[in-house]
């Protein structure tokens, strides 16, 4: 995989409504389009808060506002706690298969179908297949579409990034008639695991977001370390929320 030298322009993006926080107005850094990455620079980008959605690699850059805050999970210090431990015993029936990031028509009914019960309404159920790649995949980083399956049936798909330093965990959608296997908290228990084995030291989580009730999930996941202040530090408060 070829890559240039040069360090790619940033850019600030005009102001939108927030996707998270209702009534708020967001900005973002992101890195010029037209200059791809590979995974190695990638990491770089990741270590100093950034994400990807599709092709974009982006950062929040709000003047009013820093409730987005970049976590990842130090996956040699992590330790589930009771109700993650349940969750993982639970799921033990499951097999998980690596599969290339390409379209398969039943990965994408499950997202549709995961996307209807999940965010109705939010945008990300558009019936376009192509789209629906352009979202979850890029063409220069090295994604794996982990296959969550009990016997033949698919009930859920982990899309993850591999990088030199660790995982990221991108999105993962998954049956919602499911619910008592708590499939997205065991996805990420999976990928730590993943992670440990192939000696990778972080799991990469994207956005904790305190206020927003889809993201505050994340810090449920302990030790837990955040990017404040240009450099990553242990979290040491934990949400006032309880279950998982």
């Amino acid at each position: 995989m070829t890559s240039s030298h040069k360090p790619p322009e940033i850019f600030l993006s005009m102001p939108h409504a927030c996707s998270y926080l209702p009534g708020r107005t967001a900005t973002s850094l992101f890195l010029d389009p037209r200059q791809p990455l590979d995974s190695r620079q990638y990491a770089g980008f990741m270590r100093l808060g950034f994400r990807r959605s599709g092709d974009l690699i982006y950062r929040p850059h709000c003047r009013e506002c820093n409730a987005c805050i970049p976590v990842r999970i130090p996956v040699n210090r992590f330790r589930p706690d009771r109700g993650q431990r349940r969750i993982w015993k639970r799921n033990q029936d499951l097999s998980v298969i690596a599969r290339p990031p390409l379209f398969e028509q039943e990965h994408f009914e499950l997202y549709q179908r995961y996307q209807a019960s999940r965010h109705p309404g939010g945008g990300m159920d558009d019936p376009d297949p192509q789209k629906y790649l352009n979202f979850l995949g890029s063409r220069h980083i090295h994604t794996v579409f982990y296959e969550l399956r009990w016997g033949q049936k698919l009930l859920g798909v982990a899309v993850t990034d591999i990088l030199p330093d660790g995982l990221s965990a991108v999105y993962t959608f998954f049956d919602p008639d499911e619910k008592q296997r708590a499939l997205g908290v065991y996805a990420v228990l999976w990928q730590i695991e993943h992670a440990r084995e192939r000696q990778l030291p972080w799991l990469y989580l994207g956005y904790w977001i305190k206020e927003c009730p889809k993201m505050a999930y994340k810090g449920h996941y302990r030790p837990l370390e955040a990017f404040l202040q240009g450099h990553w530090t242990n979290l040491e408060h934990p949400p006032t929320q309880t279950g998982l």
